[in-house]
Order: C-alpha cells, then sequence, then structure tokens
C-alpha cells in the first residue's frame, strides 16, 4: 500500500487559528436538527418502502453499567442489578415484533453493532435471548460484520467464548488510559493484564477485529505518560485504534464534577499528546483512517479507505455504514432511506410507549434534497478526502461552484490556508487538512451556515 496516499501534517498554529468545536457528522443533518413533529407513522411508512431486499444494519442500545466513569456523557443507567436488564430485554422484544410488521420476510443482516451503556452488563443468557429475538427478523449471515463493546473488567475469557459462538466478530475495547494516577482520577482502575487476556481470548474465538479506545485530555495526563500509554497499548496490537478528545464539560455533564478541573490538562498539553500520538501511531505502520481512527494496513477499514468504499454512520467509521440503519432500546437512532428516527431518551417513556404498542419514537428528522445533496459531499470528505464536482452535476442540475455558490470565499480561505487544494474539477483535502475535515466538512453544513442551532459541540481537535 503506497502510504504516502495517506500522510497527515500537524500545523499547531493552524489548529489553533480555526473554530476549536464542531460536529462529528455521524449524521447530517446533525442530531440537533432533529424534531418531535417526526412521528411514529413516518417511520413505518419508511420502513415499508425501504426494508426487504437489501441487507440493513441493526444497533442495539444497552444503556446499564456497573460503575460510572466520570468522564463519560453517554446516555446510561448506573446500577449492580443485572435483574433490571431481563425486563428491558423484554421490551427490546416487543420493540422489534413493532417494527418487524413494516417489512417482508428476514432481511440480511449485513452490520450488527451492540453499544451501551455496557453491553457486557447483560449475562450469557441475557445475551443469547436478544440474539435468538434478532435471528426471528433477520437473516444473519456468515460474513456479516457484528461487533460488541467491551469493558475488560466485567469480562472473563468465557465470556468472550460465548460471544464469539453467538456469532460477534469484532469488538471495541474500552481502555482510555493505562497510568493508575489518571485511571484513579475517572474512576476506571482496569490493569493491563485484563485487558490482554480479553483480547487474546478474543483472538481464540475467531473475532477478526479488535479496536481499542483511548482518551486524551484526562486529568493528570501528560506528554510522556500518554506515550507510555500507547506503547503498552501497541504491545496488544489493536487492528484499529480511536483516540477520542475528552472534553471537559461538568456544567453539561454531572459525573464529571467529581473531577478536578485543576488537573485537567490545558489545550498546549492537549496538543502535545495529540501530536506525539499521531506521529508515534503513522511511526508505528498505523494509516490516518480520519477524525480520530487509525487502522493497521491490513484492515479492512483501511483497504475500504484505499478503495473509495469507507463510510460513515452512527458507529462511527465503517464498511457497510451505507446500508439503512434500524436501531432499537432507549435513546436509540435510526437512519432509513431519507429519514431519522430517535427513541424515547427515559427508560420510563420508552416502557410506556411499548405498554401502549406504540413504536418509541421521540422525535426525528426528514431530509430535504438539499440535505441529501448535502449528506453526500459530508461523507465524501469525511471519508474520501477529495469531491468529484462531476458526480453531483446530475443531482443538482448545475456545476458544483454554481451550486454551492456561498461556499466558495470559505473554501478559497482554506485552500489559500493550505487545507485543500481546488481546481475546477475537484476538491482535494492536503495532509495538512486531513486532521482537520470536521472543519472542511463544517462549510457545507447548511444549517452552520445560517446559525440554525443552539448545540454545543465537541472540539475538532
Amino acid at each position: 500500500m503506497n502510504t504516502r496516499r495517506f500522510n497527515i501534517e500537524f500545523d499547531r498554529n493552524l489548529i489553533a487559528s480555526l473554530p476549536s468545536s464542531g460536529p462529528r457528522y455521524t449524521s447530517y443533518p446533525t442530531a440537533d436538527r432533529f424534531n418531535t413533529s417526526f412521528t411514529a407513522d413516518q417511520l413505518k411508512s419508511t420502513l415499508q418502502q425501504n426494508i426487504g431486499i437489501q441487507p440493513v444494519s441493526l444497533y442495539v442500545h444497552v444503556p446499564f453499567c456497573n460503575t460510572i466513569c466520570y468522564y463519560c456523557g453517554c446516555n446510561k443507567i448506573i446500577t449492580k442489578d443485572t435483574s433490571r436488564a431481563d425486563l428491558y430485554i423484554q421490551y427490546l422484544d416487543k420493540e422489534l415484533a413493532l417494527l418487524a410488521q413494516n417489512w417482508p420476510g428476514k432481511p440480511l443482516l449485513a452490520q450488527l453493532h451492540f453499544g451501551g451503556g455496557t453491553p457486557t452488563f447483560l449475562n450469557n443468557e441475557q445475551l443469547s435471548h436478544i440474539f435468538a429475538s434478532i435471528s426471528r427478523y433477520f437473516t444473519l449471515t456468515t460474513d456479516g460484520e457484528y461487533s460488541i463493546e467491551i469493558d475488560p473488567r466485567k469480562v472473563t475469557a468465557d465470556t468472550v467464548a460465548h460471544l464469539g459462538k453467538l456469532g460477534f466478530n469484532r469488538m471495541s475495547v474500552g481502555i482510555q488510559d493505562f497510568n493508575p494516577a489518571v485511571q484513579q482520577a475517572v474512576n476506571r482502575i482496569q490493569s493491563e493484564a485484563e485487558t490482554r487476556d480479553v483480547i487474546e481470548a478474543a483472538r481464540c474465538n475467531g473475532f477478526h477485529s479488535v479496536s481499542v479506545d483511548l482518551i486524551y485530555g484526562l486529568p493528570h495526563q501528560t506528554e510522556a505518560s500518554m506515550h507510555c500509554t500507547l506503547k503498552h497499548v501497541l504491545e496488544l496490537k489493536p487492528d484499529r485504534i480511536a483516540m477520542y478528545h475528552y472534553a471537559h464539560l461538568p456544567h453539561l455533564f454531572k459525573p464529571q464534577r467529581r473531577i478536578d478541573t485543576n488537573a485537567v490538562p490545558d489545550s498546549r498539553v492537549k496538543l502535545d499528546i495529540l501530536q506525539n500520538t499521531v506521529q508515534y501511531l503513522l511511526e508505528q505502520g498505523y494509516i490516518f483512517i480520519g477524525m480520530d481512527h487509525f487502522a493497521r494496513p491490513t484492515d479492512e477499514l483501511t483497504i475500504a479507505l484505499s478503495e473509495g468504499r469507507l463510510q460513515r454512520n452512527f458507529q462511527g467509521y465503517s464498511t457497510h455504514a451505507d446500508c439503512d440503519l434500524i436501531a432499537i432500546g432507549v435513546s436509540s437512532i435510526s437512519k432509513i432511506a431519507n429519514i431519522y428516527s430517535q427513541n424515547e431518551k427515559e427508560l420510563t417513556a420508552y416502557y410506556q410507549a411499548l405498554d401502549e404498542d406504540r413504536l418509541p419514537v421521540m422525535r426525528g428528522y426528514q431530509l430535504n434534497a438539499d440535505d441529501i445533496l448535502r449528506r453526500q459531499v459530508i461523507q465524501d470528505l469525511m471519508c474520501r478526502f477529495q469531491l468529484s464536482f462531476q458526480d453531483y452535476r446530475e443531482a443538482m442540475q448545475q456545476p458544483f461552484q454554481t451550486y454551492f455558490a456561498a461556499e466558495q470565499t470559505d473554501l478559497q480561505q482554506l485552500s489559500q490556508l493550505g487545507l485543500l487544494n481546488l481546481s475546477d474539477e475537484q476538491l482535494q483535502v492536503t495532509p495538512k487538512g486531513r486532521l482537520l475535515i470536521r472543519n472542511i466538512a463544517m462549510i457545507f453544513d447548511y444549517y452552520l451556515r445560517q446559525k440554525r442551532t443552539e448545540a454545543q459541540y465537541s472540539r475538532t481537535l
């Protein structure tokens, strides 16, 4: 593989000069555009018109966690009572049954993802129950991507073996940081040994890919301490690495109030950590996939990037994200054709809807023609780092530069800064611009340009 095609360049002064926050573009329009006028009837109609022939993706949200990690801003329920999941699973069964009334047969399942919360909060019997329900309404395939998020502190080798028997073949392992002081500060004590045991068990039980999650910007982190963590992480030989930025927003996320703000590294140190991480991962042979994701040259994500097949959805980068995504569970978001549909965020409201034989739709969004076009433009930027204007000519019925006339001044400014190269035929993101791809994508976000949002987005770096 020609790794020069995937070079990235770290320009600290340029990073500091651009907007520091923006959407992650797991969807466009972004979730802050969803509205409560969207109804369950719209979801049903879209399912009836689109599901049945083509393979689909399924997301299962498990909201429970045994303990609280102070940095976390996810929708979760902290409890040690695993019996609470028994009731939740019954409602997942009911939601699946209500959804499946809207499509014929058993669609092929190309992609499955269990997220949370902590999906491995569930015991083996509970996991088997959900898989049996899924098999009632979908056709599982031998070449599907079936992944689950893992907390190594709560998983044994026997659990991993059971996951493999069920059909899971990919896992995402939460690490965040191996430094004891950092772990103590965020209430996540996790040894290297138990992390290694889980990853080794995955490889012994047929898992094709292991991804690990790290976070930079946590309390007590330094460039040196993070580099030490990285060295230990690479000894585990993960196929993929995600390096997320910690946003310290205690006014929004109550658990973060337990973190000592004075211990959180400042913006300069965060950039030191990020710069060192990027350089080290590239030196160790990992390929920059996009935003905060890296993968081995032989990984399917890297191959998809190289061949122009990479996709992006609510679970991040994927090789199957162009499939319609059906999501079940509290707060989960479906993406089907030209709609997004989000379930109730509170467990009580989610249960009540299903008790009334209603799909638990809280809000959603129906895309218009301009939304669909801009979604594709942003997808191409995030996943291919380039736009070929001719690809959009038929949809726009006019030249790209004419349709996006309002964006031309901003694009020229980014070109002058060295983030992209512009010609009459295409836009090509430069190595300097790849780390800042969110800033480039934001140019094409109609609602940001119109300032029609009050959302608080995460930092772009």
